[in-house]
């Protein structure tokens, strides 16, 4: 599928993060929601990323903005992802990818001469009202949460 673009409404989700609680976009309506696609549980830029939201993680509860972590590996793997780097916050398990597909960022990806299909780290924010307010694409994970927060803070 493709990108959801800005101004579009973000595709529902229901999915079981790393403690086996469920969560579905709709549960966060009427706050600014902040949905990073990342590709594979602890990894080098992977881990970078959510340490970097999770270090922000006070200043997005300021803002009142939700910060949501999803990949397509199991429950069992984002438990050990988050206790090893004290994650406070969702990591979703997106095990079958439909909720990856319906965002658009599971995708063809070529590495070594090798073609295979995986996230392409996606950042989607999403605003109050359930629409996408900005998407950052092959995102760059040093210093994304902090371009990423400046952008809840327009809101």
């Amino acid at each position: 599928m493709p990108l959801v673009d800005p101004g579009s409404t973000a595709p529902a989700f229901t999915l079981r993060d790393q403690n086996g609680q469920t969560h579905t976009l709709s549960a966060y309506a009427g706050r600014p929601v902040v949905l990073y696609f990342y590709p594979k549980d602890d990894t080098p830029g992977c881990t970078t990323e959510t340490c970097e939201f999770r270090d922000a993680l006070p200043a997005f509860d300021s803002s009142r903005a939700v910060v949501l972590g999803a990949s397509i590996l199991d429950q069992a793997s984002k438990a050990r992802f988050a206790a090893k780097h004290h994650v406070p916050f969702p990591l979703l398990a997106d095990e079958n990818n439909a909720v990856s597909d319906a965002y658009g960022v599971w995708q063809e990806k070529s590495q070594y001469g090798r073609t295979y299909w995986g996230i392409v780290r996606t950042t989607y924010l999403i605003g109050p009202d359930g629409r996408v307010v900005r998407r950052w694409d092959k995102v760059k994970v040093d210093g994304h949460a902090a371009e990423v927060l400046a952008a809840v803070k327009e809101l």
